[in-house]
């Protein structure tokens, strides 16, 4: 299993990032760098990361017309990102702009994935938006979109992985947040599973957070979550 450990550095600051990026091994896991981090910081800790050896995850989650998003996700991999994402919920013919402007790009292509239900959504937050189908209705439905838009993957919970797995081609990518072990508190997640069974579900990466970047030692709990996986 090749580092399916992403960290999501949920930080305010620049300082804060770094200092974590320091006790942690670029061989052991990836990166995630989300909205917060980004608008503090922006493309210059994308290239710091990137240049200390860690494969980015730069997720901003691209929603807009076609032309903007192309051009957005063309100058994230033009910043040296592992992977980039889009809200799936923008359609097929955005996604596929997006697709598109990657394949143009010179050096590696990074992988691109598309947002389905954020794991914070329950169903009777999806009626609140008008969408009458339960979650798991709802992410089968716009991850199958997002493959026939010729997309690397989608992100889901863990509590639909197994579903998709069944449903898309294996080399669907599939990225799951939310991943707690049973010691680990919840926070504002509402569809969450351990590490062991998000991959046996059929997960490729799991983003984890503050079980990681909060805890004494960060790289003692990334052993923790690699040593759990190690037997898989």
């Amino acid at each position: 299993m090749d580092k399916p450990i992403i960290i999501a550095l949920d930080f305010n600051s620049p300082e804060q990032a770094l200092s974590l990026l320091a006790q942690l091994d670029p061989g052991q896991c990836r990166v995630k760098i989300g909205k917060e981090l980004f608008t503090t910081a922006g493309p210059d800790l994308v290239r710091k990361t990137v240049d200390l050896g860690f494969d980015v995850f730069l997720d901003l989650k691209y929603h807009d017309i076609p032309n903007t998003v192309a051009k957005s996700v063309s100058a994230a991999a033009n910043l040296g990102v592992w992977m980039v994402n889009v809200h799936a919920s923008g359609g097929a013919v955005m996604m596929e702009a997006a697709r598109e402007a990657l394949e143009g790009v010179n050096g590696k292509r990074p992988l691109l994935i598309a947002v389905t239900v954020l794991t914070s959504l329950a169903k009777e937050d999806l009626e609140q938006v008008g969408i009458a189908a339960n979650p798991e209705e709802q992410v089968s439905k716009l991850a199958f979109l997002a493959q026939r838009s010729g997309l690397d993957g989608v992100v889901c919970s863990a509590a639909e992985t197994r579903l998709l797995r069944s449903q898309l081609s294996s080399d669907f990518c599939l990225v799951t947040p939310g991943i707690r072990r049973p010691e680990d508190a919840t926070d504002d997640q509402k569809r969450v599973v351990g590490p062991v069974q998000a991959i046996e579900n059929g997960s490729n990466y799991l983003v984890v957070g503050r079980p990681i970047t909060q805890a004494d030692s960060p790289a003692q709990a990334l052993d923790a979550f690699n040593s759990a996986l190690a037997g898989l």
